[in-house]
């Protein structure tokens, strides 16, 4: 089957599509992977074909108006801002994913462009399903990701998640103009269009793991979790850190993905000051955020597979994206989240119910004098450790790529 995977955003919303796309070539599948041409490295050697799609997201995140999202104290506050960011990059992606699509026997698509590649299905008469990182569905059992993921209780978890829903489908609202009027394609409204999907239970996996999210109950039929896709990464640590690692006890990491942040140069600093006083050696990523350090001490990395470096940490520290959080539960470490926008807070919530993170250090509220007394729980209570071990084995187990194979196995005609 000819299957062409769609998403969109940060290295975190696309990594994971790799390891998912080799999983399905190894079983006979010809995979496209469909998304921003700044990922087309991720895919070499997967097996899986890339075609890219235009829109920048480094830039977009660290233009005026990506970096105005930290001007919004509140998760709808932050959610609103990023739907009007993303309005125009899903318009100017469209024509990229529907040339992509045409010739395909199946169209997947991730949460982030969900309504826009069930359009594109719908308008080429082709099957589709849904590829979720998060559970973006409506629930009374958690609060919205999306928002945060605060409980507002049964009916206000709810609404939120309604709210989301809503506030995503007017993302696409010219991308679906575009549609009509471009490529000929005969569709309802966006909201429209979702809501016969739902009746008729359009199918959605999810990739993560019920140990990790239990699956709602109130959920309906065609909602499934399948297991975590691992990001497909046969590279090696560079020499230079393969030398600070055997120089001293196991460090701790420290990075924050594709975040930005307001004042690299003083978190940066805070972020020493706590090593320091927690007595921990670190590697600090510089990512998006621009996170730098020099010492003996220190060492500030480019981009690093995660892979085979977070079972020798100490620790790790992260910005709580759905993408490093599913690589530190399968390194089996301790973890201190620094929750950043969107998912993040919950992400980082679960991380501390499961008993492998002591706390959460939000971004707003990081100093050294917040993240060393974290640090130094982290590291010093083996009960952590031992949790995150017992996690990790288990999550071993797991297959996420079966769910996927069988659920194409239904779409075939």
């Amino acid at each position: 089957m000819r299957v062409v995977i769609m998403t969109a955003g940060s290295r975190g919303d696309v990594a994971p599509y790799t390891g998912l796309g080799a999983g399905l070539a190894r079983s006979g599948h010809e995979v496209t992977l469909v998304t921003h041409g700044l990922f087309e490295p991720l895919a070499a050697g997967s097996g899986v074909r890339f075609h890219p799609t235009p829109v920048d997201p480094h830039a977009v995140s660290h233009s005026d108006r990506g970096r105005s999202l930290h001007a919004s104290t509140t998760g709808l506050g932050k959610l609103l801002r990023a739907a009007s960011m993303a309005r125009s990059a899903a318009e100017e992606m469209t024509d990229a994913l529907v040339q992509a699509a045409r010739g395909a026997d199946a169209v997947l698509a991730a949460g982030a462009v969900a309504p826009l590649g069930r359009a594109i299905a719908e308008g080429l008469a082709l099957p589709s399903l849904g590829l979720f990182l998060q559970p973006q569905h409506p629930t009374r059992e958690f609060g919205a990701p999306m928002l945060g993921g605060r409980s507002l209780g049964a009916v206000g978890n709810h609404l939120g998640g309604l709210a989301v829903t809503t506030a995503v489908d007017g993302v696409f609202t010219d991308a679906m103009r575009r549609l009509r009027t471009r490529h000929g394609m005969t569709l309802p409204g966006t909201a429209a269009l979702r809501r016969a999907q739902e009746r008729a239970r359009w199918p959605v996996l999810h990739g993560f793991s019920e140990l990790v999210v239990p699956r709602p109950r109130d959920w309906r039929p065609g909602l499934e979790i399948a297991g975590y896709w691992w990001p497909y990464d046969t590279r090696t640590l560079p020499r230079e850190l393969e030398e600070f690692l055997a120089a001293g006890p196991a460090p701790v990491f420290v990075g924050l993905g594709s975040a930005t942040v307001p004042d690299p140069e003083r978190l940066s600093g805070e972020i020493v000051c706590a090593l320091r006083a927690a007595g921990l050696r670190g590697v600090i990523q510089q990512g998006w955020a621009g996170l730098a350090a020099d010492a003996d001490d220190v060492i500030t990395v480019g981009d690093v597979p995660h892979a085979p470096l977070f079972p020798r940490m100490a620790a790790v520290v992260h910005h709580a994206g759905a993408g490093t959080t599913a690589a530190v539960l399968r390194a089996g470490v301790p973890t201190v989240p620094v929750p950043v926008q969107f998912d993040a807070g919950f992400w980082a919530a679960r991380l501390v119910a499961l008993g492998t993170a002591p706390t959460a250090v939000p971004l707003r509220r990081l100093t050294a004098g917040a993240l060393a007394p974290a640090l130094r729980r982290a590291t010093s209570d083996p009960a952590h450790r031992d949790r995150a071990r017992a996690l990790a084995r288990r999550l071993a187990q797991e297959d996420g790529v079966a769910p996927v194979l069988a659920a194409l196995d239904r779409l075939s005609p």
